[in-house]
């Protein structure tokens, strides 16, 4: 199953249709994996109206989902998805997790950048509905801190030109957020890319412009700050500060350590 991106359901190589009410359901559970309670979930996802029609109208997706092995439902009568459903989602945060370990930057020297586009579309960018909304930017927040960790390992790595497409990929998704601008900066200094490095200072000075209308001081010019001395960049500029490890051209780097639910059963326990 897939909420990443656009919504899409599988069995094997063959598509499944829904009714609209069914396919909000679906994403519903996949989004949110945890058993729900009838009532709650009838509540979200059709807010507004009352709780014996929002009851009714789970009832009718329920029934349209016409795959006795997509739904299951726990010994209290909350709905789930089968425990053998494969949803991109919960793949994606399982990523995320590893992303974080102790010992990624040891994989990254040994084995390369992990595949991560996984982390790189939004849960279900065209819905609208409001019970969608928190977790696609809890999940927006956590692909984004994801992608730019990563780069910075793969920079630790020395791995240049791997970090540079992480961070490229952080960028494109929040242009104007600051941590994946400075991630991508640090990335193209520490492989020695100086002018592609002050250009992606200066688009993000010039996008603040134009959004804001100033620019207020950052990490990104404590990065690329003028110095008393050093390794000039340019005009006014000087050799960055070294930060979370990122290593210059020619500088020392210090050393690194239920039950199945059948089509048409009733759904809201009454």
């Amino acid at each position: 199953m897939r909420v990443l991106g656009a919504f899409g359901l599988r069995v094997g190589d063959h598509p499944v249709p829904l009714p609209v009410d069914s396919r909000r359901l679906i994403a519903y559970l996949a989004v949110h994996p945890r058993p729900q309670p009838t009532a709650a979930l009838a509540a979200d996802l059709w807010a507004g109206v009352g709780p014996a029609a929002a009851a009714r109208l789970l009832d009718e997706a329920v029934t349209g989902v016409d795959l006795p092995e997509l739904l299951a439902a726990d010994d209290r009568g909350r709905l789930h998805l089968a425990d053998d459903v494969r949803v991109d989602l919960a793949e994606a945060l399982l990523l995320v997790r590893g992303l974080s370990s102790a010992g990624l930057l040891r994989t990254v020297r040994e084995i390369g950048c992990p595949q991560t586009d996984l982390l790189e579309s939004d849960i279900l960018p065209s819905w609208t509905a409001p019970w969608i909304a928190v977790e696609r930017e809890r999940f927006r927040q956590l692909r984004l801190s994801a992608l730019e960790g990563l780069a910075g390992t793969l920079t630790a790595a020395d791995r240049h030109d791997d970090a540079v497409a992480v961070a490229r990929r952080a960028v494109a998704t929040a242009p104007s957020r600051e941590r994946s601008r400075r991630a991508l900066v640090e990335a193209l200094l520490a492989g020695g890319h100086v002018a592609d490095a002050l250009a992606e200072y200066e688009k993000f000075q010039q996008l603040l412009r134009n959004s804001v209308g100033a620019t207020p001081d950052s990490e990104l010019d404590r990065l690329l700050a003028p110095l008393d001395s050093g390794w000039p960049l340019g005009p006014g500029l000087h050799r960055p500060v070294q930060r979370w490890g990122v290593g210059m051209p020619g500088s020392h780097r210090p050393s690194q350590r239920g039950r199945r639910l059948a089509a048409g059963s009733p759904a809201s326990g009454r």
